[in-house]
């Protein structure tokens, strides 16, 4: 009998999700065969460049402050397969889970052996069609699903969304999505569909005019931020921050958002607007709306995992993401020194994302995520990192425990006052919030770092965040 570890093993052996298949026939075929879930429950879908995690995950909290049952599918995950399928703000139980696939995987295997488009079901495909039937099985009320890549061709886009909503769309992944802003929304756009709510954040220019013809193409009805909704004033507040939005039922204030930075309240107002546009317009009760942005937690967004030294994390690894990550540092954070650990991906924007860092950053910790082969050498990081910052300012250490090590080291050396940032990849930070939170859980030990009970790299995914 196959243990967990086992089943994901063979999960995550199928084509990785980096590597892309764009056709939506596999999912098709498979979601015919288990009788079409997707089509059970309404589905607020969500795309962009950045913040469409973090969107989702507050959409989710306003709908559960509703008291509805809420299926919300997330990608990558940080620690655990499951995390990717969550019913009622927690991620399917392990035992859940390999049920599931048990169920599931005889009609997968009906998919592959007809090889659709000249390959078998790719990973993210199966994952969303696991994650559909899981929530036809709940029931849930309503499903959140975050977009993997793109929107067009992404897997969750079998479902088709009664609510579209488009985070900011910019460069990135642009060796799949197009060269330039308006090809990427072009893609992402494709989660607009006939009859739909587009529920759009501030774009650039070129975004918009994608956005909004593919709106007049089918019909969608559009609620942009800084017309029909947003965000309209904010005051930073221990722990978080204190909202006022304008909502469909006029201006609403003292909205505390237990979150840092600007972007995350602005990700706070397109999550209200798409909750409004599921009710058909109509106004979310203040005192939802307090207690659902009230119990937001996001994982690895400029999460404080650790004190003395503090330890932020934060899962920015595009030029968008990063400077929005710096800004909100800045003003949550007075680390003086700030050391960063950053290990990247190979085919992101690597000297792009140095530049930005190295505005707010004293000193550098280049390493390797470890659980992907698209991991940037560490040496190779800490080139470019010399080439930005100078080679005074680097350090580099292959792993990324040894590299934690080392920064605590430096922030001790420093004394009060220093701070240390980890960030460049979500599967980085992954990683780190698995060595970190666990560790926390367990004082136990003398070492300054040691190896976390249950860390296995092997667990996390293959892939970056869209």
């Amino acid at each position: 009998m196959m243990t967990h570890a086992d089943i994901v093993a063979s999960l995550q052996s199928r084509w990785p999700e980096h590597r892309v298949a764009p056709s939506l026939s596999r999912i098709a075929a498979l979601t015919e065969l288990l009788g079409d879930p997707q089509r059970s429950y309404p589905v607020i879908q969500v795309a962009g460049t950045n913040g469409k995690g973090s969107t989702a995950i507050m959409i989710e909290s306003i709908l559960l402050a509703m008291n509805l049952r809420v299926g919300r599918v997330s990608s990558p995950h940080l620690s655990d397969l499951t995390e990717r399928i969550s019913i009622d703000g927690e991620p399917i139980s392990h035992e859940a889970f390999d049920a599931l696939v048990g169920d599931v995987m005889p009609l997968v295997s009906i998919v592959d052996e007809q090889r659709l488009d000249g390959v078998g079901m790719t990973f993210f495909e199966v994952m969303t069609g696991l994650a559909y039937e899981a929530f036809a099985q709940a029931p849930v009320d309503v499903a959140v699903i975050e977009v993997g890549l793109g929107g067009t061709w992404d897997a969750t886009s079998v479902a088709d969304a009664e609510v579209a909503v488009v985070c900011p769309v910019d460069l990135d992944h642009t060796h799949l999505l197009g060269d330039t802003i308006a090809e990427i929304a072009g893609e992402k756009a494709g989660i607009i569909k006939e009859g739909s709510v587009a529920v759009l954040a501030e774009q650039h220019p070129d975004a918009a005019r994608v956005l909004m013809e593919r709106c007049r193409e089918v019909g969608a009805r559009m609620v942009r931020e800084g017309v029909e909704f947003g965000l309209i004033g904010r005051t930073p507040a221990v722990g978080g921050q204190v909202l006022r939005l304008e909502t469909a039922d006029g201006p609403v204030d003292d909205l505390l958002l237990p979150v840092f930075g600007e972007h995350m309240a602005h990700n706070a107002a397109l999550a209200v607007a798409a909750v409004e546009a599921f009710l058909g317009g109509k106004p979310v009760p203040s005192d939802v709306l307090a207690e659902g942005l009230g119990a937001v937690r996001l994982p690895a967004r400029l999460e404080v995992v650790r004190t003395d030294p503090t330890v932020v994390l934060d899962t920015c690894h595009n030029v968008h993401g990063a400077t929005a990550t710096m800004a909100g540092m800045a003003e949550a954070f007075d680390f003086t020194p700030l050391i960063a650990v950053v290990g990247m991906m190979a085919d992101k924007d690597i000297e792009g994302v140095l530049r930005v860092l190295e505005d707010g950053v004293t000193t550098i910790v280049c390493t390797q995520v470890a659980s992907t082969d698209r991991g940037l050498p560490a040496e190779e990081l800490g080139e470019v990192a010399s080439d930005v910052f100078g080679a005074e300012r680097v350090h580099v250490r292959d792993s990324l425990p040894d590299a934690l090590e080392l920064a605590v080291t430096l922030a001790d050396q420093a004394g009060a006052g220093a701070g240390i940032l980890v960030a460049g990849s979500v599967v980085l930070a992954g990683e780190a919030r698995t060595l970190l939170v666990r560790q926390a859980a367990d004082r136990d030990s003398d070492d300054v770092l040691g190896e976390a009970d249950g860390y296995d790299p092997d667990h996390l995914q293959d892939e970056d965040d869209d």
